[in-house]
């Protein structure tokens, strides 16, 4: 945590009309030529070592290089090193945490918005996402004693303690539900392998305890280098996952539950969907705002993800290299998530889609493809949770060998922490009957912060400290269009919180006149 300062940092020291602002090839792309601008306010010291009042880190206001070789040469003969993260294994952290389960819902999204109107948002979201996390990227440059995004938002907001602890709040709450959510999966994969059908007492909370067990111990591993290694398999089955549904989806017969002729529900008396699969180009007559706006929301909360960022750029022995792991990742994700959603949604149809699309396979086919999902349903909670844990051991543990080397305190702490968040994320996903829906309106309320409004803030303020935002000044077309890019990137984080959050709210409202919203601790199979 951090201490309450609205003091900038000091006018950087060049001319009125300079642009200190990177440029060029690099500025996009990356590596050892990257020119650094200046920072954006002191460092703000930890509130555990220095008092409110008191005079901050009195290396407040050396260069960003220097902050960058003192924290190497810190840790130079430690057991436990963190800056180690080459960009390969970035980029292995990146295909991890995007390449994941969530790519199997944009079948359903294309069947919502239209197969046209879908690719395309599908590309200028995956663009926004790459611009908004190359902002993020030259301000952690900038800043490289940023641990987390906590760190970010304060200084984005000039310093206040307040900010620190709204974006620890949103940070932590934010993490703990996609932990539980993949308890959730994981319970939800157990089920579908036997069928819904076990001698187990209340198995969906059974086989929930047991995925949260096996996340607790594979979140163990303290560094991102040693994480990497194991997301590098994560991403390679979760790959493996989609281009098997994806085939399967072009040579079965039929999609599950297909129906030659119409028929109805013998239960409800409810017509059952029936014909060969309906594919259309555009939004079919009568869908509705809220239902459009959840399929596009569902598309965009898959991309964001830059929460984590600045977690994993903290640990890059070389962090001008990042663009290049993430330029990988988003080209990667533009091509999977589009003919993934394409072809499972041209051979499945309006009429058949699930979300997700795994269960609009044929029961062999589901489960073959479902079971190489399993690495990434538990390795992905398990980044989340390595995320969380870090903001709080970084901070228990600052400037003690705790941190760096392997002790029983550090090692019982560790641990501790990590099977707090696990138990606790249990508990909320089970505990919250409409917890699915509950997730979507974190998203609405935390990822237009995380995902557009705080890296606009961030432009500016960069913008700012390279000389009264020089870009305009110029008056070049670069310097204008940027400015009006960031303006509609917060103005999108906004719509994200307003109109994101009324149609989550509705649905849950839609969930409970329908009668589908269950209990907590339900026993029920959940299998697709």
């Amino acid at each position: 945590m951090k201490p309450d300062t609205a003091s900038d940092a000091p006018s950087p020291p060049y001319e009125a009309d300079e642009v200190t602002m990177p440029t060029g090839w690099s500025a996009w792309f990356g590596g050892p030529t990257v020119q650094i601008g200046p920072r954006i306010a002191p460092i703000i010291a930890p509130v555990t070592t220095v008092k409110k009042g008191e005079n901050p880190d009195p290396e407040s206001n050396i260069s960003s290089d220097a902050i960058l070789a003192k924290q190497r040469a810190e840790e130079k003969d430690s057991a436990i090193k963190y800056r180690t993260c080459s960009w390969q294994k970035t980029a292995a952290l990146l295909f991890s945490e995007y390449i994941c389960l969530a790519i199997m819902s944009f079948p359903w999204s294309y069947s919502i918005l239209g197969l046209v109107p879908g690719i395309i948002l599908t590309v200028v979201q995956a663009l926004i996402v790459l611009y908004t996390s190359i902002i993020l990227w030259e301000f952690c440059l900038r800043h490289p004693e940023v641990r987390d995004v906590c760190d970010i938002g304060q200084m984005l907001f000039w310093g206040k303690e307040w900010a620190w602890w709204l974006t620890a709040f949103m940070f932590i709450l934010n993490n703990t539900f996609i932990q539980g959510l993949h308890v959730l999966v994981g319970a939800k994969y157990l089920n579908t392998m036997v069928n819904g059908d076990s001698s187990m007492a209340c198995q969906t909370v059974s086989f929930g305890a047991i995925v949260a067990v096996v996340c607790w111990v594979s979140s163990l591993p303290r560094t991102f280098s040693m994480l990497s290694k194991i997301g590098t398999a994560s991403a390679l089955f979760t790959f493996i996952s989609v281009i098997l549904a994806t085939i399967f989806a072009g040579i079965e017969d039929h999609p599950a539950g297909f129906l030659a002729d119409p028929a109805t529900d013998p239960d409800t008396g409810a017509a059952l969907p029936f014909g060969n699969p309906i594919v259309t180009a555009i939004p079919i007559a009568g869908t509705t705002f809220v239902a459009a706006l959840n399929a596009f929301l569902n598309i965009s909360y898959t991309f964001i993800g830059q929460i984590t960022l600045p977690s994993f750029i903290a640990e890059m022995r070389e962090p001008r290299d990042f663009p290049k792991a993430l330029w990988a990742c988003t080209i990667l994700e533009i091509i999977v998530f589009s003919v993934v959603g394409a072809v499972m949604y041209a051979y499945t149809g309006n009429q058949y889609m699930t979300s997700p699309a795994f269960g609009s396979l044929t029961p062999l086919y589901k489960k073959i493809s479902f079971s190489f999902m399993v690495p990434t349903i538990i390795f992905l909670g398990v980044l989340y949770a390595s995320v969380s844990a870090r903001f709080i051991f970084f901070r228990v543990f600052d400037k003690t060998h705790h941190k760096n080397e392997h002790t029983i305190v550090g090692w019982i702490t560790w641990a501790s922490i990590l099977l707090a968040t696990w138990i606790l994320a249990f508990i909320i996903a089970n505990s919250i009957p409409f917890f699915s829906s509950l997730l979507s309106l974190m998203s609405s309320l935390f990822d237009s912060f995380f995902g557009f409004i705080f890296w606009g803030v961030a432009y500016f303020r960069m913008r700012k400290a390279d000389g009264a935002l020089a870009l305009l000044r110029t008056g070049s077309v670069r310097g204008w269009s940027e400015c009006i890019l960031n303006i509609v990137i917060i103005l999108t984080g906004f719509f994200f919180l307003t109109g994101g959050t009324y149609a989550t709210v509705q649905e849950i409202v839609d969930e409970y006149r329908a009668g589908t919203v269950g209990t907590a601790f339900q026993c029920a199979s959940n299998a697709i």
